[in-house]
């Protein structure tokens, strides 16, 4: 069994190193990614909110977390939930067929 703390540890170091191309600041500096939470499985569940409603670059980014935290050590799989987005629905139902 890992360690929840641990994994969320290399989690937010990892997810500091996924850059938004239009500002050049990392996602987590920017406050892209909210409530990131490890169970004691290594399960990962977060919300990603895109910088605006119609974020040009939400599913590129999106796509960018996402494979970040599949990534790191531990993490056994992953929810995420799209909010504050056009098409936050779309864009979580695409995230969540990546896991099956």
């Amino acid at each position: 069994m890992t360690d929840p703390a641990d994994v969320r540890v290399a989690l937010l170091a990892r997810l500091a190193q996924v850059v938004d191309p239009e500002t050049g600041v990392d996602v987590l500096r920017m406050r892209l990614v909210e409530d990131l939470t490890v169970d004691e499985h290594g399960f990962v569940r977060y919300r990603f909110r895109p910088s605006s409603p119609f974020c040009p670059l939400a599913v590129p980014l999106a796509l960018a977390i996402h494979n970040a935290v599949a990534e790191v050590e531990g993490v056994s799989g992953q929810q995420a939930e799209v909010v504050g987005y056009v098409k936050a629905d779309e864009v979580t139902a695409m995230l969540r067929g990546l896991e099956e």
